[in-house]
């Protein structure tokens, strides 16, 4: 179960923890304390649980509070997940700075539960649930309150289609070219493994970026071009998903990946081959809009 400190509730649940409230308020119950207490302690458990999650799960709470003679009463409404309603801004003033990008990285529950704070006017608890749940979050998304990484919750953003693409290059000597050229590389068709190492990786980046979101992806081209002149391959990959968070790391770790590849199988040849500029050349999708390089 999801417990706050500053909310002074522990696994006992005589009290009303917030994410019980959440629950009860989307649903549409006002239970006195003594009502609460009177519910049995699985049933409360449930009702905390239900109200735990990214969406309420309303038709849950009705079920278990279906035969309990709570009163009804009109059901309250997600706090906006966009940008800091401006009550809850005054609320916690300058001193308690959350920026707009704080506030949607948030889980719905912790936005809920620092609306609730607020709504009981100034004072330490009003300090006490800034520091539990925004804490470092104000300087990062990706930190917790307690400066720990997180993954951010994305599952209010809406899924859009969303592209990526990245590139790279591995310079190297003249007979290292030579080889690829006329496909004499000792460890094989070096273009080929390149080109599915990539693609491999682009897949499973969620696994190589502790903090990236796993996707499905819908399209992944890996172009390998050999420039004579510079004695380089260019590598580009572009990427696509519908989805709710960009594949910028997808495309990157795809040509990384390549072209690491290609100096594994040249190294034998020349060890001072050069990777790079590996860089994003363009974006499109999501709240943060289109990028060109």
């Amino acid at each position: 179960m999801k417990l706050y400190s500053f909310d002074g509730v522990d696994g006992s649940l005589e009290l009303v923890p917030l994410a019980a409230r959440r629950a009860l308020d989307r649903a549409g119950f006002k239970p006195s304390l003594e009502a609460w207490r009177g519910l049995p302690f699985e049933q409360r458990v449930a009702i905390t649980e239900a109200g735990e999650g990214s969406i309420v799960e309303v038709a849950r709470v009705e079920q278990l509070l279906a035969a309990s003679g709570i009163p009804r009463v009109e059901p309250v409404p997600e706090p906006e997940p966009l940008a800091v309603p401006q009550e809850l801004r005054q609320a916690y003033g300058a001193e308690r700075p959350i920026s707009d990008a704080v506030w949607f990285g948030l889980a719905p529950l912790d936005r809920y539960a620092l609306g609730r704070a607020a709504a009981r006017g100034p004072g330490e608890r009003l300090n006490a649930a800034y520091a539990e749940i925004i804490g470092y979050t104000a300087v990062s998304t990706h930190l917790e309150a307690k400066g720990g990484a997180r993954m951010v919750d994305v599952s209010q953003k809406p899924a859009s289609l969303r592209i990526a693409l990245a590139e790279t290059r591995v310079q190297m000597s003249e007979e290292a070219f030579l080889r690829v050229q006329r496909q004499s590389v000792p460890k094989g068709d070096v273009l080929g493994t390149a080109r599915l190492a990539g693609i491999m990786a682009a897949k499973r980046t969620a696994e190589l970026i502790p903090l990236c979101h796993p996707l499905a992806l819908t399209k992944l081209a890996l172009e390998l071009e050999l420039d004579e002149s510079a004695r380089a391959i260019d590598v580009r990959a572009t990427v696509e998903a519908f989805d709710r968070t960009g594949v910028e790391m997808e495309a990157l770790t795809a040509v990384s990946v390549a072209a690491l590849t290609i100096y594994d199988m040249l190294k034998g040849i020349d060890r001072a081959m050069e990777i790079g500029p590996t860089r994003l050349v363009r974006k499109s999708g999501g709240r943060s809009g289109d990028f060109t390089r």
